[in-house]
């Protein structure tokens, strides 16, 4: 049986594969653009020029980078029995989210969803096979 932990935040994605007690890890690389819009008063006087940021025009492009991304991952993962996703902020929720709407079949496989902060690789190694071994 193959059991998978997927930690990810923004920048990388840790992928553990448990195959008969023998440890797998791989790590992706998001290629997600730090996004820092500039912008605001062109002037210091009241009233005068303003710059227009273009907010819509970042935040798709992100949101594009992120399907890529989720989509990099999920092919990763494709042929787990079990799945856990673990990470800090939302990014793990996304996931879950897009595995639902593009991977119905690895969404009925993902067992939890899991918020925890940075973590080391042995951490993660660590989180995953506890995990599984209450599971069974």
């Amino acid at each position: 049986m193959k059991k998978v932990g997927v930690w990810l935040d923004k920048e990388k994605a840790h992928i553990v594969t448990l195959i008969d007690d023998i440890e797998y890890l791989d790590t992706l690389f998001s290629e997600l653009e730090f996004f820092n819009p500039k912008g605001g008063s062109g002037t210091k006087l009241k009233g005068g020029p303003q710059d227009v940021v273009q907010d819509s025009k970042y935040l798709e492009r992100e949101k594009h980078q992120f399907k890529k991304y989720f989509d990099q991952i999920a092919n990763k993962v494709m042929d787990a029995d079990m799945l856990i996703l673990l990470g800090p902020a939302g990014t793990n929720e996304k996931l879950k989210k897009e595995l639902n709407q593009s991977y119905p079949l690895l969404a009925a496989k993902t067992k939890a969803v899991i918020k925890v902060d940075s973590m080391t690789e042995n951490q993660i190694k660590a989180r995953v096979r506890d995990f599984y071994k209450i599971q069974s």
